[in-house]
């Protein structure tokens, strides 16, 4: 049975505070995934200090298994986004996000302290390591899961009108996560000196992130399941119930016959409705990803020190960088509704690549003073703006019904991949003497540029503009691969195609 988002109309209300409220909840799922992705920028030293250089490794294997000990939690994003349609189908959404607020609290705890072993493997100071992996890769399955199920929960809930919005507040949450840990990470690393943070800091670091997972899981235990969901099990009466609370008697009865109708269309393989919105949805994902945002993210210290920043500097920096974030993916919030999904993303990579090119030169010139922050927090500007929230708006709506648990799961997964390829070659890059002799840590910002530019002409030639349609309204940009009627189905994908 297809896991689509039911089209609720205008039958919910826009100013409704129970839909807001629900999907703040919700989007809770969006801070964990941020928080627990971004707490790693303030162990990246210790994990080096304590797991890879005194295995005395070349440089090239010490900055892979770097990179792989830093960004492993990505794979088990990958594992998580995999299952969490399944998952998702068998437990529900909030079943599935509780799932994944365990995960967190058994993985920040784990990784702050992977001595004790995860089940059988256990190990100290170096050989702690393999356990330390595991149990980021454990917190990934939860990112990968709440990655996925935050937005559709929300987009489930949300009225065609306030859509994007809604489903934005997750990627504000996902900021604000990443705000709050630089600053939890700040105030850690002030409490001692950089040995301190090395030997006992990271620790703390990695272990706060069990405190907004309980906080998530307790505020789960009181929302209730989607209406959708409920109609899938057959729980007609709890399903009405549920639409009740948002809106009144007879709206509560529309919406639950649309929902019911829904179930009841046409289903068929992920490329029921050809391969165009596939390749669309699976390209928003590498895209968001290949245009570099969480290599600045994860290694900002890093990149900060690379500046001649020291660790107190580097982290106050990162501080900027997560401020920026939150400021303009709030601007988002405003603008997705208003401008539109295509005009955003279009504007964000042109932006982005004017800031990572110009950034690439002032690191290859060694000018790397205040112009090379305000390039920084100028390509974060461009991405909160854009890329950030858009893609996971466009995620949630522009599948059809019929595929699209299949199509989301798969997009999800797909941007993880690309994630983990990212994160893990942005260490050997810029960690490279060869690289560094020419172009000084300059020349992994000029591929994201060019990756930026690539993504603008993506959207420019492939994206259709949703905003204002209902889910069914956007289904029809789509044509379906067995239509009878070719040039009528043509005629509704005119959009997508000519864009």
């Amino acid at each position: 049975m297809s896991q689509g988002i039911p089209n609720a109309g205008q039958s919910l209300p826009a100013e409704g505070s129970l839909v807001r409220g629900l999907a703040f909840v919700a989007a809770l799922g969006g801070l964990l995934f941020g928080y627990d992705t971004a707490v790693i920028s303030g162990a990246v030293g210790a994990i080096d200090a304590n797991f890879i250089t005194p295995r005395g490794l070349s440089e090239t294997s010490a900055d892979s298994l770097s990179g792989w000990a830093i960004s492993c939690a990505l794979l088990g994003c990958v594992i998580g986004a995999a299952l969490a349609g399944p998952m998702s189908q068998k437990i529900g959404r909030r079943g599935g996000l509780l799932v994944s607020a365990i995960l967190f609290i058994l993985s920040s705890a784990g990784s702050a302290y992977p001595e004790f072993g995860f089940l059988w493997i256990g190990g100290e100071g170096p050989a702690a390591l393999t356990a330390f992996i595991l149990y980021r890769i454990l917190g990934g399955v939860g990112i990968g899961v709440a990655s996925m199920l935050s937005p559709l929960y929300i987009a489930e809930i949300a009225p065609p009108r306030q859509r994007g919005q809604l489903v934005t507040y997750q990627q504000v949450a996902i900021v604000g996560g990443m705000t709050l840990v630089y600053f939890v990470n700040w105030f850690i690393a002030s409490q001692g000196d950089d040995q301190w943070v090395l030997s006992t800091g990271w620790r703390y670091m990695l272990l706060s992130a069990a405190i907004p997972a309980a906080l998530f899981f307790a505020l789960l235990l009181l929302v209730p399941e989607t209406p959708r969901w409920l109609v899938m099990k057959g729980r007609m009466d709890e399903a009405k119930a549920v639409l009740s609370r948002l809106s009144d008697e007879n709206e509560a009865r529309t919406v639950l016959k649309e929902i019911d109708e829904s179930l009841h269309e046409r289903t068929g393989n992920l490329f029921a409705f050809g391969a165009l919105v596939v390749f669309v949805g699976i390209m928003l994902s590498i895209f968001q990803q290949f245009i570099g945002i969480n290599a600045v993210l994860y290694y900002a210290p890093m990149m900060f020190e690379n500046m001649g920043a020291s660790t107190d500097s580097a982290l106050l920096q990162t501080i900027i960088v997560g401020v920026a974030n939150i400021v303009f993916t709030l601007i988002a919030l405003v603008t997705v509704d208003r401008w539109g999904r295509k005009p955003l993303l279009i504007l964000g990579g042109v932006v982005m690549a004017i800031s990572m090119l110009s950034l690439g030169f002032l690191f290859n010139s060694g000018n790397v003073g205040t112009a090379a922050l305000i390039a920084v927090v100028a390509y974060i500007a461009g991405f909160a703006l854009s890329w950030g929230p858009v893609v996971w708006v466009l995620l949630a709506e522009i599948f059809p019904n019929a595929i699209k648990g299949k199509a989301m799961a798969l997009a999800v997964a797909m941007q993880w991949i690309a994630n983990l390829f990212v994160s893990w070659s942005f260490k050997v890059l810029d960690g490279n003497s060869a690289l560094n002799a020419m172009f000084n840590h300059g020349f992994s910002y000029w591929v994201y540029g060019v990756m930026s530019i690539l993504a603008a002409l993506f959207v420019w030639r492939f994206v259709p503009e949703t905003k204002g349609q209902s889910l069914e309204e956007i289904q029809h940009l789509w044509k379906p691969a067995d239509a009878p009627d070719a040039a009528a189905a043509s005629s509704k994908t005119s959009t997508a195609n000519a864009i």
